[in-house]
């Protein structure tokens, strides 16, 4: 194998983890920005997802081997899931319409923020050296990769009577949506 040959290999193999870390965050992100724009809501099933990862990583932030200062905001912002479902004890559905939109605000933050400092959390503990070896311009390109896919998703929830329809959401188990396109008789 010429010199150039293994080089690009290198190259290539340094590159399998970044294609691993898009795909892997763009599935978990497509759903939860699909059903805000299906259903104009995170459902809870979601909420406890990313409250279970981010827990988990939580724990290992406040045990890994860092400055206390870097561990303490990764930390606080592992807590936003938790903080949300706090809320939901606290404020109970019989409350006023501002609390509940109050609750959408904060499902919406915890999700927006929680879920990509969750997941590049745990990317980071999967491959420690990950970000260390990657530049700004593979940051940004994965970040708009995910985002890109998470805006896709939820236009295209909210477009879903054209593409969809209602037997679709029976058939994998969800209720159909207002507005769903009926099945065409035949």
């Amino acid at each position: 194998m010429s010199e150039t040959d293994a080089a690009t290999l290198r190259r290539r193999r340094r590159d399998v983890p970044i294609g691993v870390v898009m795909v892997g965050m763009s599935l978990v992100v497509w759903w939860p920005a699909f059903t805000v724009g299906v259903w104009g809501e995170i459902f809870y099933t979601q909420i406890l997802a990313l409250w279970a990862a981010s827990t988990a990583a939580f724990v290992f932030v406040l045990v890994e081997r860092r400055p206390v200062g870097v561990r303490l905001l990764r930390a606080f912002l592992l807590l936003l899931p938790t903080a949300l479902i706090i809320l939901m004890f606290v404020i109970n559905d019989e409350e006023e319409d501002i609390f509940i939109l109050l609750i959408d605000v904060a499902a919406l933050l915890a999700v927006l923020i929680g879920l990509p400092f969750t997941l590049w959390v745990l990317v980071r503990i999967v491959w420690p050296d990950f970000a260390h070896e990657m530049s700004a311009g593979t940051k940004w390109l994965i970040t708009v990769v995910v985002l890109g896919v998470a805006v896709v998703a939820f236009v295209l929830g909210l477009l879903h009577p054209y593409f969809l329809n209602c037997e679709d959401f029976t058939i994998a188990g969800n209720l159909p949506p207002d507005g769903c396109t009926p099945m065409p008789e035949e």
